[in-house]
């Protein structure tokens, strides 16, 4: 029972890691353009290599994963055992997002981005 519940944890886990990265990159083109302001081929770089990420971190967490946890005897333990597995692999998934929207939000504000982009930074008066 063992192998077929490792069998639909990681083709689920790798179709929704797979699911969600194709999502990410066709929707999160046009922020990206916006957030390396008009800048088509930076942000087509970005966000393939933001990609490419996304998929190493999750399938090595996938895998890895794969290991821990209590092994299930009844059907009942292998659904418990499939739910706790894949929430947490969409869990790390989401905040994934939410770290690298985070990073490139602030990226946009950086003194980096100003230097590269050629561009004075808004700078907060000190008070």
């Amino acid at each position: 029972m063992m192998v077929v519940t490792y069998a639909v944890y990681v083709f689920v886990s790798l179709a929704i890691t797979f699911w969600v990265g194709r999502a990410l990159n066709r929707n999160g083109r046009v922020f990206l353009v916006e957030n390396f302001e008009g800048r088509e081929a930076l942000a087509d770089s970005i966000n393939h290599l933001l990609l490419i990420g996304f998929y190493l971190v999750n399938i090595g967490f996938v895998s890895l994963a794969l290991r821990y946890g209590a092994k299930p005897i009844d059907i009942v333990g292998a659904v418990e055992f499939l739910s706790t597995k894949i929430g947490l692999v969409v869990v790390v998934l989401g905040g994934m997002h939410f770290f690298n929207m985070n990073m490139l939000v602030k990226f946009r504000h950086s003194r980096l981005f100003h230097a590269v982009a050629g561009k004075a930074p808004h700078l907060q008066p000190q008070v």
